[in-house]
């Protein structure tokens, strides 16, 4: 049995086609990587926006804000996509709900724009902070930054004594059959 996911933002069928087939997998792997943002972020409930697991750490919320805000500068300044002003990004009302919505809702519009673009547009070098990289580098370093904060949001998660839901393959809450996870010698030496 493949792994299946209780809830799906970005559905496979609303990916759209890359301009050039070589670059299908970066909106394939921006859908997904949103996808598994918000199966942590619906883990969540208004009453724990406010946790954090020491006082120089960032909240729940504080974590969401973030993730929104760091999204649109990195689409918007450094890859050069069409974004809204910076404080129409944060969502009107304040719930997980609230911020998963909104996060679909800036994820759809990025995806249309990237998928026309041509290689020439991906290759290009374009300022990043205080230096200067190919736009497609810059994509890579916001897939990261993206697993950075949701890895951070799973220990949260951990720690409030919630299950941690599946992103990669299972976790000691979730799993199926078929799952075969690699945490051994043996397992890692299959194939």
């Amino acid at each position: 049995m493949p792994m299946t996911y209780s809830y799906v933002a970005i559905p496979d069928a609303e990916v759209p086609r890359a301009s050039a087939p070589v670059f299908q997998h970066l909106l394939n792997t921006y859908a997904s990587e949103t996808n598994k943002v918000v199966s942590i972020w619906r883990e969540f409930k208004s009453a724990e926006l406010p946790f954090r697991p020491h006082p120089r750490s960032s909240t729940v919320e504080d974590i969401f804000k973030h993730q929104l805000l760091s999204e649109r500068r990195f689409f918007g300044e450094f890859l050069g996509v069409p974004e809204p002003p910076p404080a129409q990004v944060p969502p009107v009302g304040q719930t997980p709900e609230d911020f998963i919505a909104r996060m679909r809702e800036l994820a759809l519009p990025r995806m249309s724009f990237l998928a026309s673009q041509s290689e020439k547009w991906w290759l290009e070098v374009v300022p990043f902070f205080d230096v200067r990289r190919e736009r497609i580098w810059v994509f890579w370093r916001r897939v990261l930054h993206t697993a950075h904060h949701r890895t951070q949001l799973t220990v949260y998660l951990r720690l409030l004594g919630k299950d941690v839901p599946s992103t990669y393959g299972p976790t000691a809450d979730v799993t199926w059959t078929g799952a075969d996870p690699t945490q051994t010698v043996e397992a890692a030496g299959r194939g």
